[in-house]
């Protein structure tokens, strides 16, 4: 399983040994220049605005009480059912050069009047940002409920303003998950290339598809794929930088969290408006919007060709998330039963590299598979053999497989969660009984870790379901889904039509969200 996750990585990383120096001659030449610097500019302002808005906001519910903060710190985290490239049409279709916003704008200062340019870097940042920093928030808000209040206490006895007692206290403390949540919000910034294409933002993300889609090069695709993944890598060393071996920890009181002052008046106003405007920016407004297009459309008296395809869509999409689901729960309940009856050091090792996939962005993911299938048939090829048809390049094994090998982690990191909560002890009696590995699986550990085995599966499902680069580079001739669909749409500016499958994206991505919310609300 290690090495089927690990072989397109590696090939990518081989390949750029004898690089294809025309190629990236003309790149250089034309286009490679900006989509660096747009590249660095896009990463830095999203994880500083995800940064700052995240752990602002997990700091306002966790040390504050106001009107609404038990309902608004779980609903905080609804952004994450809003991918980014439903998001960014929405922004485009309402403050854009042909959105009502500018219409009204014009009608009370004149059509010469100035506005904010949309279609922007600064406009994909807001987005980004908008749709990502739940990342941050949920790290520094555990954060902050783990750290002991002692500490801060200490420093308000001694004098010090609630400001600065955050800022010279607090903030050390959770640095290192705001540094973590920062590097989760580059790597999904880095795998997006569809919101950026909206804001006319050109990326080295979207040079792997401008390349790939426009030539088919093979070999120049990816190649360039590893700039995105050497992004990657960075995004990666950049977290740890800032963590600066960073190991904080109370030497006083217990581990209860700030004790939350109430406010009052003006200033509790304030806090409730300033939590509830990213939820109603980022989700609300934009599914009522998606709701209201999607009714308007279907009822409308010229009707929509659109709705007798939506089924095919849905059906491709729902095909996708069964096989992957059903694939990536298998291996991960492999793997967790191999490192409770094997040997530690070996299963364990081989765990983690299997799980790398999670870590790299999607179009990498891709561009490997595809390398490695390609260069799989050529061996056989060379022995006098070739694959078969249904699993060469541009299959639906081939997709299968780049999904496995992306969406492995959220499957295992479950499923282990789950077989550890059952007593070793309990592996032991089984065992003694005479049940042999495979029978004390089947019979003992899945039984007893069903609940972490489904929220396994419905992470991977929703993951699937969102995920839009891989689909788009490995997807067979016909083979559309919800997320193609609605890119599609986007890209043609008919975003009334896009409703429709965009909120079935958001509806299905909700669920695991509330479940998180639930959670959250129970810990607080």
């Amino acid at each position: 399983m290690a090495v089927a996750v690990a072989v397109p990585v590696l090939l990518l990383a081989v390949g750029v040994l004898q690089p294809s120096t025309d190629v990236w001659a003309q790149q250089w030449r034309t286009r490679l220049p900006g989509q660096l610097l747009n590249t660095v500019v896009l990463l830095a302002g999203t994880a500083t605005g995800a940064g700052v808005l995240g752990a602002g906001l997990a700091w306002v519910v966790s040390a504050y009480r106001f009107p609404g903060s038990r309902l608004l710190s779980g609903a905080l985290i609804l952004p994450l059912a809003m991918p980014g490239y439903i998001l960014g049409f929405l922004t485009l279709s309402t403050f854009g050069r042909t959105g009502p916003i500018q219409d009204q704008w014009a009608a009370w200062f004149g059509r010469d009047a100035w506005f904010p340019p949309v279609e922007s870097i600064g406009g994909a940042i807001a987005t980004f940002t908008l749709v990502l920093y739940p990342y941050v928030y949920l790290l520094a808000r555990a954060a902050l409920r783990d750290q002991a209040a002692g500490a801060y206490h200490a420093a308000r006895v001694l004098g010090a303003t609630p400001g600065e007692a955050a800022r010279r206290i607090v903030l050390p403390l959770v640095r290192p998950a705001i540094a973590a949540g920062a590097a989760v919000v580059m790597m999904e910034t880095l795998t997006d290339f569809a919101t950026v294409q909206y804001f006319g933002v050109d990326t080295v993300t979207v040079g792997v598809f401008r390349i790939w889609r426009g030539t088919y090069d093979r070999d120049a695709a990816s190649e360039f794929a590893t700039l995105v993944l050497g992004f990657a890598l960075l995004a990666i060393a950049l977290e740890r930088i800032a963590r600066r071996r960073a190991r904080f920890g109370e030497a006083i009181g217990s581990g209860g969290g700030i004790e939350p002052v109430q406010l009052r008046g003006r200033r509790a106003a304030l806090a409730t408006t300033l939590c509830a405007l990213p939820v109603g920016v980022a989700f609300i407004g934009p599914v009522t919007r998606l709701a209201a297009w999607a009714v308007q459309e279907q009822t409308s008296d010229r009707g929509t060709p659109l709705l007798e395809q939506y089924p095919r869509y849905l059906s491709h999409s729902l095909q996708l998330v069964v096989v992957t689901t059903v694939v990536v729960m298998a291996v991960a309940v492999l793997l967790a039963n191999a490192m409770r009856f094997g040997r530690a050091g070996v299963t364990q090792a081989a765990a983690r590299i299997a799980v790398f996939g999670y870590a790299v962005p999607g179009p990498v993911v891709g561009m490997g598979v595809l390398l490695a299938v390609v260069g799989a048939d050529g061996a056989l090829e060379r022995l006098g053999g070739n694959l078969p048809g249904v699993a060469g390049a541009g299959s639906l094994l081939v997709l299968f497989y780049a999904y496995a090998v992306r969406f492995l982690a959220p499957g295992l990191g479950a499923t282990e969660a789950g077989i550890d909560a059952v007593s070793e002890a309990v592996t032991a009696s089984a065992r003694s009984l005479g049940a042999n590995p495979l029978r004390t699986m089947l019979r003992v550990h899945l039984p007893l870790a069903r609940t972490s085995l489904v929220a396994g599966a419905i992470l991977v499902g929703v993951d699937t379901l969102k995920e839009l680069p891989i689909v788009l580079l490995l997807r067979p001739f016909g083979f559309d889904t919800l997320p193609v669909w609605v890119y599609d749409l986007a890209a043609e500016s008919r975003f009334q039509q896009a409703a429709l499958p965009a909120l079935s994206i958001v509806a299905v991505a909700v669920a695991p969200v509330l479940l998180l919310s639930r959670q959250l609300e129970r810990a607080t």
